[in-house]
């Protein structure tokens, strides 16, 4: 068997590699804060989220053990044809859920969905495992709640970033309690070692939100923290995005490939010229990135309404 990274790409999109690398030519590559000091004052300088119209809700969903702060968009036109349970990025330490307000505006309009985006907890005020917590308890809250709230038992599940490892946690609980609500998901570049301990993993060993994050967990393979490890058997599909100049690129291969063994239906996009967050960014490999998950969320949804008609 051979398995090119050229495979991987779409042929049609090399037309649109010149103009993005010519996009990060331009643009100074980041790191993330190294340290708690460092972090503070990317907090601190962080601009507030642009606004959308019309504005979502702000609500605490859970049950009564434990509640959590979400924001809801909901469609334009009634009813709506599903929901997306949306998990921001931001290194676990970083990014709210009203940071992804405009993408997810756009996602309630264009695909006529609600979108439920999670404020879970951060580190390393709020190590693990409460992130996973809390998006958890939103999951379990829709599994419960999307039909007789938003008029549609049809739900789906993304994340971006670190919100992707954490959608990946989220899934595996949801599993091992036998709720099998939510027919699919979208992984945009996540994190699946945190331990460090596979090749893939050692390429970030030293970034400080891999201490932020695991805090003093006894064992950083635990399937939670590093879902690279888990048994990832009766896990619904998932579409994968990363782009080729990512550091967490070798990360993603493996946890595809992982999935595919586990029988789990995985579709693996790697998006030429594109370093880690590229589908933030303004560029026609992003554009790209974003129409190809709007079609896939599309065909996951409509499929999941004609199993319910």
């Amino acid at each position: 068997m051979r398995v090119g990274l050229s495979s991987l790409m779409d042929a049609g999109l090399s037309g649109l590699a010149a103009e993005t690398r010519a996009f990060y030519g331009l643009r100074k590559a980041g790191r993330g804060p190294g340290s708690l000091d460092e972090l503070r004052t990317a907090r601190a300088a962080a601009l507030e989220p642009a606004k959308t119209s019309p504005a979502p809700s702000t609500e605490l969903v859970g049950d009564g053990y434990r509640r959590v702060p979400a924001r809801i968009h909901l469609p334009a036109r009634d009813p709506a044809q599903g929901v997306l349970l949306d998990i921001h990025g931001g290194g676990f330490y970083m990014g709210s859920a009203a940071g992804s307000d405009v993408r997810n505006r756009c996602l309630a309009d264009a695909l006529n969905i609600a979108v439920v985006s999670v404020d879970y907890r951060l580190a390393p005020e709020h190590p693990w495992p409460a992130a996973p917590n809390d998006c958890e308890t939103v999951a379990l809250w829709l599994a419960e709640h999307a039909e007789s709230r938003f008029d549609t038992a049809t739900l789906a599940i993304g994340g971006f970033s670190a919100g992707a490892t954490l959608a990946v946690a989220t899934l595996l609980r949801l599993r091992d309690r036998g709720v099998t609500a939510f027919r699919g998901g979208v992984l945009q570049f996540g994190t699946y070692d945190l331990s460090a301990q596979t090749p893939a993993g050692r390429l970030i060993r030293d970034e400080y939100f891999l201490d932020a994050y695991a805090g003093a967990a006894p064992d950083r393979t635990h399937p939670d923290l590093s879902p690279a490890f888990a048994e990832l058997t009766g896990l619904p599909p998932v579409l994968m995005i990363v782009g080729s100049e990512d550091v967490l690129l070798e990360d993603n291969l493996a946890m595809s490939a992982r999935l595919a063994a586990a029988g789990v239906e995985c579709d693996l996009r790697v998006y030429p010229a594109c370093p880690h967050g590229f589908t933030g960014h303004p560029t026609p490999m992003a554009r790209a990135a974003l129409d190809g998950i709007d079609g896939w969320l599309r065909g996951i949804l409509d499929a999941g309404l004609a199993a319910a008609e």
